[in-house]
């Protein structure tokens, strides 16, 4: 397969006489570049007037390659020939170059062209590209392949150093100048993606113009089947897209070039293409198969223009706390959010799913609009942002599992949409309970967003090691102790009364709370009990229940008689349950309590969890409570409704959730351990 390489359009602030002299200076042998041995000229013309001078060299190259590889193939350098056409009337100089050796197993072609930069005279041009074909090398051609690739990158980075080197010499010299060619015309060879911006006449980059969501609809970025519209100005990459190395830059443009070819319509940005291609390890085919099926998706739920058409359901508004606040200390914007008193559960019941996914992807795409102004605003590349979420007040009632399966999707559509636009999460305040949560959802979540969780517990989030590293501290919100202003909304208890019906979720559709609750009545003198078999000691049994109508009673037993239980009721593995209606437990002569009774009123939602420190079998019993229904002044019910879930978490998932969170103080997982090491410099373009 040929592997197929193009650098970005390099701009030198210099003439191009100045940039031809500095060139020349690199032969016949250049100590910055030590793999280059040396060259002889193996022909050579000039045309009568001088304006066009072709030169064929034969160029000596060390084999930078292992010792092994060096002795299997036999030789310490290898010979390419490098053919250059200059014509100084055109102001232009065509760089041609191919392997001589190894010519039948491995085939390497590079092009160069130097030219005039099209909007400004005084400016010169340099353009790169490369194929590499390897067809048979004696059993190691991934080897060769991982081995050319690396030194063409690093010629790549190398080349604009040296030519700069030289012209740093050369006007150390006292030659700044030298004139043109009599009669010279320039002709720019072509147009970069600064093609329709104004002519350059300061020294300063381009400034292009910015589009408003994350897929532009300006013509100066839409793509034919032209290669040149592929390319990329250098200067146009370090103002928008930051620092990037030799492999980002080609495999950007290849993308760029792969994506024209295929697809019609309005084309990404080149800093969304970025992340696509950063969430796949820069690998070509996957970023750019992960980026179709992301537009396709685009066009189908009309993202472009969502900010325009979409609004918010009242409770969304209402009782969602969450906003944008300042920027963090890369110029990222700062996103923070309170869990307070909203629930998933509560988010769930009173809004649909579309409505939440709709909310989310408005979120993500106004985010994509800041990074866009910030990064005009400030003259440097912002591509995601910091999001500060404080878990104070987090309980067993978030953690309503219908909820947690729809935040699962949430994540997996904002990871395969989205890649790369949180630069890091910063959760603080967590308590105990979040090990458990995270144990439910982390290994869901991909492990290069995963990375970017710092989570502090308590009042860890102060002082060094905390949040304070990225965030600077006048930017604190007050509601963490700092000093700046937060006017994000407290999350407060949605009303009852604004709840959907848990039967069905978007119209006929069934909610995907019918096949994990279920729902049972519970008559006088007939309470409705599970049985649970818990053969380890410290395991965990976490339950979830809301009272649908009247008032029950709640309690948790330990079975006296385990295996009676379990024979009378064919308990088979761990966690397997059987329901003894007409039976019923009686505390004291078949069973302990080991949760005592609580009263649940009608419309209440009761979640808890209860560690079995021995192992047997444990009961959930929920009783009719006799009277008139709490809060209700009239009409009895004859019979409750309750509707249940329950689930049993090992002694080592739910302790190891916990032991991991308190695992250190500051910082204080692992998790925010590796977080805080890898992603602690994370600059402004960072995933």
């Amino acid at each position: 397969m040929v592997q197929e390489y193009q650098s970005p359009v390099r701009v030198y602030k210099y003439p191009f006489e100045l940039v031809m002299a500095a060139y020349e200076k690199r032969f016949p042998t250049c100590h910055m570049i030590p793999v280059f041995l040396g060259s002889d000229i193996v022909s050579e013309y000039k045309s009568d007037d001088g304006a066009v001078h072709i030169i064929e060299r034969r160029c000596r190259l060390n084999v930078d390659a292992p010792y092994l590889l060096k002795k299997i193939i036999g030789v310490d350098f290898v010979y390419f020939i490098q053919t250059n056409s200059l014509n100084r009337r055109d102001r232009t100089l065509s760089i041609s170059a191919y392997n001589e050796s190894f010519s039948s197993r491995v085939e390497v072609k590079e092009n160069c062209f130097y030219s005039v930069h099209p909007d400004n005279p005084d400016w010169t041009c340099f353009e790169q590209d490369a194929s590499l074909d390897i067809k048979a090398f004696f059993g190691f051609e991934a080897a060769v392949e991982k081995l050319a690739i690396k030194l063409y990158l690093q010629n790549i980075k190398k080349g604009k150093e040296v030519i700069q080197y030289y012209i740093d010499e050369l006007i150390s010299e006292g030659v700044t100048f030298i004139e043109p060619f009599e009669g010279a015309q320039s002709k720019p060879r072509t147009r970069s993606c600064t093609e329709a911006l104004p002519p350059v006449d300061s020294e300063q980059a381009p400034a292009l113009p910015i589009a408003s969501s994350a897929v532009e609809a300006s013509a100066d970025h839409s793509i034919d089947n032209s290669l040149q519209d592929y390319k990329l100005d250098d200067d146009y990459i370090q103002r928008f897209l930051g620092k990037l190395t030799p492999r980002e830059e080609n495999q950007l443009i290849q993308l760029r070039k792969k994506l024209g070819e295929a697809h019609k319509g309005k084309m990404p940005n080149d800093a969304h293409l970025l992340r696509f291609l950063r969430a796949r390890d820069l690998h070509l085919e996957k970023a750019y198969e992960m980026l179709c099926q992301s537009l396709a998706w685009r066009r189908h739920h009309h993202i472009d223009n969502i900010l325009e058409i979409w609004k918010p359901p009242e409770p969304l508004l209402d009782y969602y706390c969450g906003g944008w606040h300042h920027q963090d200390k890369v110029r990222q914007m700062d996103r923070q959010g309170k869990k307070g008193r909203w629930t998933n559960k509560e988010r769930v019941d009173c809004t649909q799913r579309r409505s939440i996914n709709q909310s989310v992807v408005s979120i993500n795409e106004e985010g994509l609009k800041k990074t866009e102004i910030l990064t005009k605003e400030t003259g440097k590349p912002v591509s995601s942002w910091t999001c500060l979420c404080d878990l104070e007040g987090l309980s067993m009632r978030h953690l309503w599992r219908p909820g947690i399966k729809a935040l699962l999707r949430v994540i997996e559509m904002v990871e395969v949409n989205y890649p790369e636009t949180m630069g890091r999460l910063l959760i603080v305040r967590a308590p105990r309970i979040f090990g458990v949560l995270w144990t439910l959802v982390s290994p869901f979540i991909d492990e290069n967003t995963r990375n970017k969780f710092l989570i502090y517990g308590g009042n860890d989030y102060q002082g060094p090691g905390g949040v304070t590293d990225y965030i600077d501290a006048e930017y604190l919100p007050d509601f963490l102790g700092g000093p700046a202003e937060c006017k994000i909304k407290e999350g407060k208890l949605v009303p009852k009364s604004l709840y959907r019906s848990l039967d069905f979720e978007d119209g006929n559709e069934p909610s995907f709370a019918s096949d994990i609750y279920q729902t049972v009545h519970v008559s006088k003198g007939s309470p409705h009990e599970v049985l649970v078999s818990m053969s380890q000691s410290e395991s965990v049994i976490t339950w979830d229940f809301d009272v649908m109508k009247a008032d029950v009673t709640f309690t948790v037993f330990r079975h006296k008689r385990p295996r009676e239980a379990m024979s009378s009721n064919s308990l088979g593995s761990f966690g397997s349950n059987t329901s003894l209606n007409s039976a019923g437990v009686i505390a004291g002569v078949d069973a302990s309590v080991v949760e005592k009774p609580r009263h649940c009123r009608d419309g209440e939602s009761v979640q808890g969890t209860h560690v079995c420190s021995i192992p047997g079998v444990y009961v959930l019993q929920w009783k009719f409570k006799s009277g008139l229904p709490s809060g209700q002044a009239h009409a009895r019910h004859n019979r409750a409704k309750v509707m249940f879930y329950y689930e049993v978490l090992s002694s080592g998932d739910f302790r190891g959730s916990i032991s991991s969170l308190e695992s250190c103080h500051s910082g204080f997982s692992q998790l925010s351990q590796s977080t805080a090491t890898s992603r602690g410099s994370t600059a402004s373009t960072s995933r």
